[in-house]
Order: C-alpha cells, then sequence, then structure tokens
C-alpha cells in the first residue's frame, strides 16, 4: 500500500503571516539578507487596503463633500443636489483597491526576495505552520494576522441577510433604509456616508452613548449632529433579528433602562458591533503563544509573545487597533527581532480619527483619566472663537486640551470639528516628545487659520476642580 506522501518542512529565518502591516516587516528582514516567508489568505494588503481605512474614506470624502453643499446655505449659498451617482462611488472605491491589491500580489509573486504562500495558515507544531499542503518552519515568526468582523449571537440574525464593513463594498444599489447595529467608529462613519447617499439610518447601541471610549463631551456632540440627520438611539438592544415580508429586516429591540419594546423595520441591516482576533484560524496554542480572555494574543511592551522569538503587533494584538499604530508597532517589533535592538512601544502618543461628520480626534489621556493620575488643567476653544472658524460659521465643534498642572505636559487632545484630524497633529508631535504648552505656543501659528484653535484651547486652559 502506498503511503500519503508528506511534504518537505521548509525552513526559513523568518515567517510573516499577514500583508498589511506586515509588508513593513517583510521589507526589514529582506533588507537584513534573511530567507523571509510570507503567507496571507487574501485579500492581499491586508484589512486597511480592502476592507478599512482605504475604501471607507474613498465612500466617505463625498459623503464629506455632500454635507459641505447642505450646510452652504448659512454662508448664503443657495444649493442643490439632483442626483448622486452611487454606483460610480463604489466603482472608483473598487477599482482603486483591487488595482492596488493586484500590485502587492504581483510583486510578492515574482519577487526572487521571498517566498510567498497564498493562503490559510495554521500552527502544527513549535515555530511551524501548514499553508495547504505545505509545511515551513521559521526561527523568528512575525503575526499580524488581523481581525474580523464580531457577530453577536442575535437570536433569528443567521435567517437574514446582514453586511458587515467588508460585505457593504459589494453593495451596487444605495439601501431605502439601513439600521445599523453598534455606535463604535466603524458604525458611525458608516451610518455619515449612507445617510449622505439618501438612506433613511437609524443607529442603535447597546451603550449610554455612541463611540463610548471617546471624551463624553465629543461623544454628546456627535450625538446631537447625527440626530439631526438620522434616528440614533442608545441604551438599546437588539433583541432578535427576523426577515420582513416582502423584503428586508425586522430588528426587535429593547430600552436597557426603561424596558421598552420595539420594532424597528429597514431594507438593510450593517452589523457594526465590533471586531474579533483571527488567532483562532491559526491555531497559535499549538504553538505554546498565549492568549487573552477576549482571543488577542498577548505580547510584552516589546510586542514579543510568551514564546521568545514570535512577535505580535495590529489587529492581532488588539491595542490601539489602527493602521497607522499597526506601522509604527512594526518598527518596533522589527527593530528588536531583525535588529537585536530592545526597544518599547509606547502608546502615549497613539492617535485616532473617527472619519464621520463633523470629523473626531483624539489622543492620549480622557480628562477622566488624567484627573485619577495627575492634577491637571482643561484647556478649551470652540470653532467659533476664532477668526477663521467665524468666517466658516462654524458655531459648533471644539478643541479640548488637558495638562499636568504643575508643568503644562500636554497629557490628551480631542477635537471633534472640521479637519480635526489634521488639527491634532501639532499635539501628536509634542505628546511624542513628553511636550509641554510651551512647546506648541512657541511657533508662530498663521492668522486666521484654523490652527488657531490649538493655540486658544491652550490659553484658556484653567485647574480642574
Amino acid at each position: 500500500m502506498n503511503k500519503p506522501r508528506v511534504s518537505p518542512v521548509r525552513e526559513y529565518d523568518i515567517i510573516i503571516v499577514g500583508s498589511g502591516a506586515g509588508l513593513d516587516i517583510l521589507d526589514m528582514a529582506v533588507e537584513h539578507g534573511h530567507t523571509v516567508a510570507l503567507i496571507d489568505r487574501g485579500p492581499i494588503g491586508g484589512t486597511c487596503l480592502n476592507v478599512g481605512c482605504i475604501p471607507s474614506k474613498m465612500l466617505i470624502f463625498p459623503a464629506d463633500r455632500i454635507m459641505e453643499i447642505r450646510e452652504s446655505a448659512k454662508l448664503g449659498i443657495d444649493t442643490a443636489i439632483p442626483a448622486i451617482d452611487f454606483k460610480a462611488i463604489m466603482n472608483r472605491m473598487r477599482h482603486l483597491v483591487n488595482s492596488d491589491s493586484a500590485k502587492i500580489e504581483k510583486y510578492l509573486k515574482e519577487s526572487k526576495a521571498l517566498d510567498f504562500y497564498h493562503g490559510e495558515a495554521e500552527f502544527i507544531d513549535d515555530f511551524t505552520l501548514a499553508v495547504g499542503d505545505e509545511t515551513i518552519k521559521g526561527k523568528q515568526i512575525y503575526l499580524v494576522s488581523g481581525s474580523r468582523p464580531l457577530i453577536p449571537p442575535i437570536p433569528g440574525l443567521d435567517t437574514v441577510e446582514y453586511l458587515t464593513n467588508e460585505t457593504l463594498l459589494d453593495l451596487e444599489e444605495v439601501p431605502k433604509s439601513m439600521v445599523v447595529l453598534g455606535g463604535g467608529y466603524i458604525g458611525v462613519e458608516y451610518a455619515h456616508f449612507f445617510e449622505a447617499m439618501g438612506t433613511d439610518v437609524t443607529i442603535i447601541e447597546m451603550r449610554s452613548r455612541l463611540l463610548p471610549n471617546e471624551e463624553p463631551e465629543v461623544s454628546a456632540y456627535l450625538q446631537m449632529a447625527l440626530s439631526r440627520r438620522m434616528t440614533v438611539q442608545t441604551e438599546c438592544t437588539a433583541e432578535s433579528v427576523e426577515k420582513a415580508p416582502g423584503g428586508g429586516v425586522i430588528i426587535h429591540t429593547g430600552h436597557s433602562r426603561t424596558g421598552m419594546k420595539a420594532e424597528i423595520r429597514a431594507q438593510r441591516l450593517l452589523m457594526a458591533t465590533g471586531r474579533r482576533s483571527n488567532a483562532d484560524l491559526l491555531k497559535v496554542s499549538r504553538s505554546g503563544i498565549a492568549i487573552a480572555k477576549n482571543g488577542y494574543i498577548k505580547v510584552n511592551s516589546r510586542l514579543e509573545t510568551n514564546v521568545k522569538g514570535i512577535y505580535a503587533l495590529g489587529d492581532a494584538i488588539g491595542r490601539e487597533m489602527f493602521t497607522h499604530t499597526a506601522h509604527a508597532e512594526a518598527e518596533i517589533a522589527g527593530a528588536n527581532g531583525i535588529h537585536g535592538q530592545h526597544l518599547r512601544m509606547d502608546f502615549t502618543a497613539s492617535p485616532h480619527a473617527v472619519f464621520t461628520h463633523p470629523q473626531i480626534a483624539s489622543v492620549g489621556l480622557l480628562e477622566e483619566q488624567a484627573a485619577q493620575k495627575f492634577k491637571i488643567k482643561v484647556g478649551r476653544a470652540d470653532y467659533g472663537d476664532i477668526a477663521l472658524g467665524s468666517a466658516m460659521m462654524q458655531d459648533e465643534g471644539f478643541a479640548k486640551i488637558i495638562m499636568e498642572a504643575r508643568n503644562n505636559r500636554i497629557l490628551g487632545c480631542h477635537i471633534i470639528g472640521p479637519w480635526a484630524s489634521v488639527l491634532i497633529q501639532e499635539v501628536i508631535n509634542a505628546m511624542a516628545r513628553r511636550g509641554t504648552m510651551d512647546d506648541i505656543a512657541a511657533g508662530i501659528h498663521i492668522h486666521p487659520a484654523l490652527s488657531e484653535l490649538i493655540v486658544k484651547a491652550l490659553f484658556n486652559a484653567a485647574e480642574a476642580e
């Protein structure tokens, strides 16, 4: 009887799982002359390029322009939007994403400096992975395996069609109505997009406010702004889901505080209920790698797992799940593993932005967090407090800066309003150097410009009671 064929184990200096921020590790390893294997199940290029920040921002940019047109009446401009070409907007997004992903895949397949394995990987032994019929082993392994949508076990959900941040990118027609289940980053960004496209949107959030990890004042202002355009229900839980007669879905909800029950009908349901780690798909426990209760891979400050020589970063570790943070983590992990350094990842000045309308940007501690550790000063300025804000008739939105009272060291900054993601950058730069108010105020700020909002907030700072 013929024995089953067993493929020989191919050995590498470095194995990388994931082609998002994993490409940063790949570049370092190749430049250093290592033998390298990259594994990715696809789509090539990682979450950000294919189903995350790139496609979503390509959709949100036209939504922002629609809001500018709608809001131009306050400036004395009479405008109208006779039509929106939803298909053209979606096709433009898909063309760029598919083109960029194909370019990366072509490079990986044709490069003689690495071996590319296109498929699902799983650990079968220490430092050993199986990819299809292939078995490979690495002296070092970098897990940049990402995350996927977290779908809660809601009764009836398996009987209806629902969208995620991934599948909605395949839509050809704009929905007439949509329920967005979840008021986090993904939920509020896509609620903004679809409402701007003409969809009747309802957001359902189980917690007491949208974006519960943001500064409470920011969350409150966002909820007020979005409620002008759509229905926002907080402290509300989806108790069950069913198909609606004639098409669409019915979501049965319950209010956690009042106990009131309701039914919401919509053509489409978008599940924006969080993310879960892909570590379970890799079967990392077979290599002795520790996992937290929430499913994310445990790492130390050097981004190394409990198994020496195996590193993890990006969404795989569930900390600051943003692309720019993953790239910073890749620099640290690569420097430690490939170059033998002993660097530690510092999340103190790790920022993020939420591209809803109005835009949000945040870095560092919330006021409540800072007050638990330091005696603090808090400064706030409204867009309407500065000259350009007045010219824009921007009578809403603000910047809030938290500082350590004894030395004016900046501990956090939170902005909601136009170009928040740009305005916050000088604060991020100062915080990265453990900077103070003087590091920003010493520079000459253009007048009139929105950057004066930061200076105004700094000089309005007073000790918190």
